[in-house]
């Protein structure tokens, strides 16, 4: 079976699509399930290389590196905010990449719209910053008119040199024990277009998802899967699971019966 590719789509290509056979729900169901066992399989491969990637080696980072901020001249240890992780993405926004000073990098922005919600990161003491060379008014003139949440600074000194991103982009991941930092991995390239989900950023930083599943080093924080899932506005409000939330985690039968049960007596 074949069929016509839409024009308007990919106004550049005009060809015939070959498509897949077309089969009744028996065999649907049995291609589903035949491929679902490969995606188990990757999915345990995944989990068992972010395992070994929270075993990596650090390197301490020494050198003191200052970025401008929107209010005033910080530090790298200042980029965490407090917390003990940090993911430092170099996005391309500056004189001489297509889109200035419109724009920042067309690669860069997808990556960017892409980013999810930062409370929940927040909420597993990591911090998701991104550094460019534009001036912060450019930055913040860009922010504005794109809708983008994340912090972002503006690299002064060789950082992106000495970190593998000044002539393409990546992330690196830094660690904070008190005042002292260490870089504990980068991805770069292809690797970068996965990024964006709060999963996708626990997965590289050494800490992991912090869930009572993962395969950690002894002494890692965790907690259990779900539990500590939050709305986004109710982390700070509601810094605990709400037991009902956690009762549906942890029996839904019985937390369905719970709550019929309340409702009778209400």
């Amino acid at each position: 079976m074949s069929t016509d590719v839409n024009e308007n789509a990919h106004p550049e290509t005009k060809t015939t699509m070959k498509m897949p056979p077309i089969v009744s729900q028996e065999e649907w169901e049995a291609a589903r399930k035949e491929l679902l066992a490969k995606e188990k399989a990757f999915t345990h491969s995944r989990d068992a290389l972010a395992a070994e990637r929270r075993r990596m080696p650090w390197m301490a980072v020494d050198k003191k590196y200052e970025f401008d901020g929107p209010h005033a001249k910080v530090s790298l240890l200042d980029l965490f905010e407090g917390r003990r992780q940090l993911v430092l993405y170099r996005a391309f926004f500056e004189p001489g990449v297509f889109g200035w000073p419109d724009h920042a990098c067309r690669g860069c922005s997808l990556g960017a719209d892409q980013v999810s919600h930062l409370a929940h990161l927040n909420a597993r003491d990591t911090t998701l910053a991104w550094a460019s060379r534009a001036p912060q008014s450019d930055i913040a003139r860009l922010k504005t008119r794109m809708g983008w949440e994340m912090p972002w600074y503006t690299m002064t000194d060789s950082f992106d040199k000495d970190f593998g991103v000044d002539q393409w982009h990546g992330h690196n991941v830094f660690f904070r024990d008190g005042d002292k930092v260490f870089r504990t991995y980068f991805i770069n390239s292809r690797g970068d277009e996965a990024m964006g989900s709060v999963w996708s950023y626990l997965d590289i930083t050494p800490l992991g998802r912090q869930e009572t599943w993962e395969d950690s080093p002894e002494g890692y924080p965790q907690t259990g899967p779900y539990k500590w899932w939050n709305w986004h506005d109710n982390y700070d409000a509601e810094p605990a699971p709400n037991q009902k939330w956690v009762d549906i985690i942890t029996n839904p039968d019985d937390a369905y019966r719970k709550r019929l049960e309340e409702e009778k007596a209400s």
